[in-house]
C-alpha cells in the first residue's frame, strides 16, 4: 500500500472519529440529556409565582381587623419582549410614557431573562381592562397579589404596614425576591415569618400571542401557596376607636393593660393616620407626605416618646421608701408650700402630710424627704442610690419591658456610674439628684412602661410582660408572656398608696367613674419648648383591677385637665360599655378640644 492510500485511510478514520464523537454527543443531547428539552420547553413555559395571602388580624373578641383584597403586578420578561403600542399600554395602565421607559430599563438592568415587576398593585377595575388587551403585549403577563385592608381606620401604629423589601431584606433572608413584600412595622414586622406565608408555583403553556393554553403537565410541577397564620391579638376594638375619637386633634399617647395577663386591650400613638393610606400604589405619595408632617404622624409615641413621668411616679417612690423603712404610714412631714425648700410644693398644706396626703396632694416636700431618707440610710450615697436605682429597675424602667416591641424605646433610668460620669467623681448627693423624687430630672419613661407601673400597682407588686398577640394560628405565643415579674414592694404597702390614689378619682366629678371605685394619680410634666404636659394613670375597679391605663396629652397644661378625665372615660367605656348621660359634656369637651399647638394662647396662662 502506498503513501497515498495510508493517508486516505487515516483522514478518513480520522473524520469517522469525529462524527462518531458528534453522534454521541447529539444523541446525549437530545435523548439521554434533558436540558435542551427543557431550553425548548421555556420558549413555551410560563412560571408564575403563587403568593399567599397574608394572614388575618382579629381583636380580642374575634372581630377582624384586617384582611386582604386581590391585586395584580404587571409582570415583563425583556428578552420576550417585541415591538407594542406604547401608548396603548400607557392608557391601559394610568402611567406616562418616561415611567415605562424606566420601568422596563430597570428590568433590563435586572434581568433580560428573568421576569420581574413592572407596575405593581394593579387594581381588579383596571385589570379587567388591561387583561382583554394583554395579549397584544409579548414579553408581557400578569400575577395576583394580596393587598391590605382594614375594618376600621385605626390602630396605625400596632397593626403596621407593608412594604417592598430592600437589599437588605433579601440578604438576610432568601425566601425573598427583588419586588416581594415584607412587614415594615407594627404586628405586621413582628409577626412576618407568621403572617406571609409559604410562596408556590404554577407552570402554564402560553402560545406565540403569550396567551396561557393550559396547564403544564396537567399541574404536575405546581407548588401551591401556603396561607398565613391567622393572629387574635388582645386589642379591645371598640376601646381603640373611642380612645382614637378623645384623642382628635391631640398629641400624646394611651396605652391600657389588663393586668392579670399582661394583654394591651388598646394603644393609641396621636396623631395617627389611617393605615388604608400605606397601601397600594399609593402608598410611596402617601407615606412621604405622612413623614413631613410636622405633627410627626409616623411617631408611634406610646412605644418611642420618653417622657419625664412626673408626678405619676411619686407612689412608686412612696413604696421605695415603705419597703426600704426610710418612712412608714405614721410618718408626717410639714409642708411649707411654695416656701419650701429645696422642692415647692403647689399646695399649701395646714397639717403634716401623710402617706395618704402625699399621695392624693402629690406632696413635693413629703416625696423629697422620703427620697432622701431612702439613700441616706445606707454608709455612702453610692450604696443608697443604687438600691433605690434597683427597684426602678425592677419596676421596668430604664429597659424594654416587652420582647414583642422591636421599636420600643428602653427609657433612662440614672445610675451610680452615670452620675459619676456627670458629675466628675462621687461628690454628688441626694440633694444634687432631688428632682428624681419628683418624677423629673434624668428619668424617662414611655407611656408603655406607665402603662405597665400602673399594672404592677393593680396586681400589688408585678407585672407580666405586656404584649399585643393573644394567639397565633396552630400556634403559641412566646412562654415570657407568662412569668411573672416580682417587683419586691411588700403586698402590705400598697393599702396607703391605693387610699391616697383613690382619693384622687374623687375629688372632681370629670375623673369619677359611675359606680366604679378606681385608682388614679395625675402627673405635670415640666416642658421648656411650650405649655406643660399632662399625664394620668389608674386602674379600675379598685378591688378587682381589669384595666390599668396611662394617658400622655401634650402641651394640655396640667394631668389634671385633660389626661385624667379622658382616662376616665376610657375606663367607663370599658368596664360599663356606655358614658353615663351626667358625663356625656365632659366626653364633649374632651373630643372638641385642640392641643396641637406647644404655644396655645387658652392653657398659657
Amino acid at each position: 500500500m502506498n503513501n497515498l492510500s495510508k493517508r486516505s485511510y487515516i483522514v478518513a478514520a480520522v473524520f469517522a472519529v469525529v462524527g462518531l464523537i458528534y453522534a454521541i454527543d447529539l444523541f446525549r443531547l437530545q435523548v439521554l440529556d434533558s436540558d435542551y428539552k427543557q431550553y425548548a420547553t421555556n420558549n413555551v413555559l410560563r412560571e408564575v409565582v403563587q403568593y399567599p395571602a397574608r394572614g388575618l388580624v382579629y381583636d380580642r373578641d374575634g372581630e377582624l381587623l384586617v384582611y386582604n383584597k386581590t391585586a395584580y403586578d404587571l409582570m415583563i420578561t425583556p428578552r420576550e419582549v417585541e415591538q407594542f403600542d406604547t401608548l396603548l399600554l400607557c392608557n391601559l395602565l394610568d402611567i406616562t410614557r418616561p415611567d415605562l421607559e424606566e420601568g422596563i430599563a430597570k428590568a433590563k438592568k435586572y434581568s433580560r431573562y428573568k421576569p420581574s415587576v413592572l407596575i405593581k398593585q394593579i387594581s381588579p377595575e383596571n385589570f379587567a381592562l388591561l387583561q382583554e388587551q394583554l395579549y397584544k403585549f409579548k414579553g408581557f403577563h400578569s400575577q395576583t397579589r394580596t393587598l391590605r385592608e382594614y375594618t376600621h381606620p385605626v390602630a396605625a401604629h400596632v397593626l403596621g404596614y407593608v412594604g417592598e423589601v430592600n437589599a437588605n431584606d433579601i440578604k438576610r433572608d432568601t425566601y425573598y425576591k427583588s419586588g416581594d413584600y415584607i412587614g415594615q412595622s407594627g404586628v405586621e414586622r413582628t409577626y412576618e415569618k407568621q403572617l406571609r406565608g409559604v410562596k408556590g408555583v404554577k407552570k402554564y403553556m402560553v402560545d406565540v400571542h403569550n396567551r396561557i393554553q393550559g396547564s403544564y403537565l396537567n399541574g404536575g410541577e405546581d407548588k401551591p401557596a401556603e396561607i398565613g397564620k391567622n393572629l387574635v391579638s388582645t386589642i379591645d376594638i371598640d376601646l381603640q376607636l373611642y380612645a382614637e375619637e378623645l384623642f382628635q386633634n391631640k398629641k400624646g399617647a394611651v396605652v391600657a393593660i389588663e393586668p392579670k395577663t399582661g394583654e394591651i386591650l388598646a394603644m393609641l400613638s396621636a396623631p395617627t393616620y389611617d393605615p388604608g393610606l400605606l397601601v397600594g400604589r399609593v402608598r410611596g405619595k402617601n407615606f412621604s407626605h405622612l413623614q413631613n408632617d410636622t405633627l410627626m404622624p409616623l411617631f408611634d409615641r406610646s412605644l418611642q416618646a420618653r417622657y419625664p413621668p412626673g408626678s405619676t411616679f411619686k407612689p412608686f417612690n412612696i413604696l421605695i421608701g415603705l419597703q426600704e423603712g426610710a418612712i412608714n404610714t405614721s410618718t408626717h412631714i410639714v409642708c411649707n408650700g411654695p416656701l419650701s425648700s429645696p422642692i415647692k410644693c403647689t399646695h399649701n398644706h395646714v397639717t403634716p402630710t401623710s402617706v395618704i396626703d402625699a399621695v392624693r396632694e402629690s406632696c413635693n416636700p413629703f416625696l423629697w424627704n422620703t427620697f432622701r431618707n431612702t439613700i441616706n440610710k445606707y454608709p455612702t450615697t453610692a450604696e443608697g442610690f443604687h438600691v433605690w436605682s434597683e427597684y426602678v429597675k425592677r419596676f421596668g424602667l430604664g429597659q424594654k419591658v416587652s420582647a414583642e416591641f422591636y421599636n420600643e424605646n428602653s427609657g433612662l433610668r440614672p445610675t451610680v456610674e452615670y452620675y459619676n460620669r456627670v458629675h466628675k467623681g462621687d461628690w454628688w448627693r441626694a440633694l444634687t439628684v432631688r428632682s428624681l423624687a419628683i418624677g423629673q430630672g434624668e428619668m424617662g419613661t414611655t407611656p408603655l412602661q406607665m402603662a405597665n407601673l400602673a399594672a404592677i400597682l393593680a396586681n400589688r407588686g408585678y407585672y407580666y410582660q405586656p404584649h399585643i398577640i393573644k394567639e397565633v394560628e396552630n400556634d403559641t405565643v412566646r412562654s415570657s408572656f407568662s412569668v411573672k415579674h416580682e417587683t419586691g414592694i411588700e403586698d402590705q404597702y400598697f393599702d396607703p398608696v391605693y387610699e391616697g390614689m383613690r382619693q384622687v378619682t374623687i375629688a372632681r366629678l370629670n375623673r369619677s367613674v359611675p359606680g366604679i371605685s378606681y385608682c388614679g394619680k395625675t402627673g405635670t410634666i415640666e416642658n421648656n419648648q411650650g405649655i406643660d404636659h399632662g399625664a394620668y394613670m389608674a386602674f379600675a375597679p379598685e378591688d378587682d383591677p381589669k384595666i390599668a391605663l396611662c394617658v400622655y396629652v401634650e402641651h394640655s397644661k396640667w394631668g389634671a385637665s385633660y389626661a385624667a378625665p379622658i382616662a376616665s372615660l376610657l375606663i367607663e367605656k370599658y368596664l360599663n360599655d356606655s358614658i353615663a348621660d351626667n358625663r356625656l359634656r365632659y366626653e364633649k369637651q374632651m373630643m372638641e378640644a385642640v392641643l396641637t399647638d406647644p404655644h396655645n394662647p387658652e392653657l398659657a396662662n
